[in-house]
This record gives structure tokens, sequence and C-alpha cells, in this order.
């Protein structure tokens, strides 16, 4: 899994509340096991029209925010479904950050395992970022997970919390096979010494 420290980038505002994972990536995508190649999908539904052209006021569609890596949304990001699709949609899009007041709680630890760092703040410091994020692809957004701060384009510093496992694993790299991984060596003792005490097994 690729590792997370810190971006600047464009962030996308996205106001709606409830924006739930049938939005992010309809049922009709759900068919692949692969992580790539669903960010053409993501939000399909208000992306594009029944004939497959782009909806023009959608953010994403804006030639400013085309390349957003951060989306600042509203409350309850990522409800409905537990599909996994969700966070590899966004990921695949290039987004590694979503801002928001709240999440559903198995989308934002889906993030985690997928590269994505979801930072939930009070109703009144996304209403800074929403504002910055709308100043477009001349306001870039620094969000630095080290030092658990997200900054405006104006120089203005928002703390964030995080669970520090959730963090040691995006600063590593670590998703659950990672963190399996790293145990290899114990692993393979533990074989090893259970094939020599058990060996009819």
């Amino acid at each position: 899994m690729e590792k997370f420290t810190k971006i600047t980038g464009v962030a996308a505002p996205m106001p709606m509340i409830n924006v739930d994972t049938d939005m992010i990536i309809p049922k009709q995508f759900l068919k692949t096991i692969k992580r790539s190649g669903l960010g053409v999908n993501l939000f399909h539904e208000m992306r594009f029209d029944d004939d497959g052209g782009e909806i023009e006021s959608f953010v994403l569609n804006k030639p400013q925010y085309r390349e957003a890596e951060v989306l600042v949304a509203g409350a309850n990001f990522g409800c409905g479904s537990s599909r996994e699709h969700a966070p590899w949609a966004i990921k695949d899009f290039g987004i590694r950050c979503v801002i928001a007041p709240s999440f559903a709680d198995i989308f934002y630890n889906n993030c985690f395992k997928n590269g994505i760092l979801p930072i939930s703040l009070p109703q009144e410091q996304v209403d800074v970022l929403m504002k910055d994020a709308e100043k477009g692809s001349n306001a870039r957004m620094e969000v630095d997970l080290e030092a658990q701060t997200v900054t405006t384009s104006d120089g203005e510093v928002i703390p964030f919390e995080i669970d520090s496992f959730k963090k040691h694993c995006l600063l590593e790299g670590l998703d659950d096979i990672g963190l399996t991984m790293e145990k290899a060596d114990s692993i393979a003792a533990y074989e090893t010494r259970a094939a020599a005490e058990r060996p009819w097994v």
C-alpha cells in the first residue's frame, strides 16, 4: 500500500451530506475485485448524463478540480452499504484525503486500509476548508499526517485527531496484509516448530 506522509494539492468542495457508497461507486461497477480502474466511474451518476456525456456543473468535471487530491465533503460521508469499492474508486481517481464532519464507520476504516486519510473535523472548521477549496486550482491545501495538520492556501493551520495505530499504518503503508507480513519471521519460526513437534499433522 502506498505510504501517506504529506500532500499538497487542490481540494475539491462537495458540501453534500449523506453521500452514500452507491453514489460514490454505483452497484453496476462492483463486478471487479481489482483495486484499479474504478476512478473513471467515481460518482458516475453525478458526473455523467444518460448518454455518457460529462455533466459540466459537477465539481470533479470542472477543469480546476479534475486533479484534486483532497475532497472536502458534508457530514455522514460514505454511508450506505459496506462496499470497499468506494475507497478503491476514490483512490484510483487520485484523491488521497477526504475531510468531513463525520463518516460512516465501515467506510472510514476501509479508507485506512487503502491508503486514504479520512479526517473528521467540527463543522465550523470544515466550513473554513470548504470555502478555501471553492477558490479553485490556485488554492492548494496541505495535509500533513505526521504533524496532524491541515493548512489552507492562506496559511491557516487546523489540527486534527487520529488514532495512533491507524496513523502508523498510513505512514508506513501497511494494510492488513502488510501488517501480517511484518510478522513473517515469527510465523515461519512457528510453522517450523509446529512441524517438528507434530509431524503427523
